[in-house]
């Protein structure tokens, strides 16, 4: 595949590569990822129990959901386009002796043309806000789960109260995250995201939102989805 038929932003792919060693460090930028995991986790897991399951998790960085939901029973493959993050997870991987976890650097639309319908769950997390066309990404996580499985999502709206805190306060005023992690017009609604599970096939079954209080520094789910949220669907 040339390197302009992925769906990748180059910049993107550098950003988290850049800070792949940092990846298993609780404090470090990754932290809100590793405080929201056991939340998303049980989520998950209220739909859909993992053992057992074959799962894909896409855009897995350096694999924290991956190393999770396997630990959970389930057999995993991780896949990114973000070579170094790749290597994170799967040196964490055999340091931890993480069961039934593997990861590989391939596009999610490559595997779909590869594997179509062989996963019984599939995660695509904080990436639809970072690839050139979601759609597409959404296309191919439908074609890779089997019909009747799961497909979960979860990104960032795009309103001015999105703005405010997803960058501004996350990126700015919190350091919560690096800044220039994320890019506004990026931003996916509800809506949107709602419209491209229909037309790929996927029916909507749940839309939830993950809220953080800056001073107890907690994160909860609940059903305001103004900033951030998650979408779960099954593929008809």
């Amino acid at each position: 595949m040339s390197e302009t038929t992925v769906n990748a932003d180059p910049a993107e792919l550098a950003k988290f590569s850049d800070l792949a060693h940092r990846w298993w460090d609780t404090e470090s930028e990754f932290r809100p990822l590793h405080q929201i995991n056991p939340l998303r986790l049980d989520w998950i897991q209220s739909h859909v129990p993992l053992k057992d399951k074959r799962v894909l998790d896409v855009g897995c960085g350096g694999g924290i959901l991956s190393d999770a939901m396997a630990r959970k029973g389930a057999d995993v493959l991780g896949i990114d386009l973000a070579t170094k993050a790749l290597k994170v997870a799967q040196l964490h991987a055999l340091e931890a002796e993480t069961p039934n976890v593997h990861y590989r650097e391939v596009s999610i639309e490559a595997l779909a043309l590869e594997a179509p319908s062989s996963f019984d769950v599939v995660t695509c997390m904080e990436m639809l806000e970072h690839v050139p066309d979601p759609s597409s990404v959404v296309r191919a996580c439908s074609a890779l789960v089997k019909p009747g499985g799961w497909v979960f999502f979860s990104t960032i709206n795009r309103n001015p109260k999105s703005f405010l805190f997803a960058i501004v306060g996350a990126e700015y005023l919190l350091n919560l995250l690096p800044k220039g992690t994320h890019e506004y017009l990026k931003f996916l609604r509800p809506s949107e995201l709602a419209t491209h599970c229909r037309s790929s096939g996927l029916d909507l079954v749940d839309t939830r939102g993950m809220q953080y209080n800056p001073i107890t520094r907690r994160y909860w789910i609940s059903a305001d989805t103004s900033v951030n949220y998650m979408i779960a669907a099954r593929r008809h």
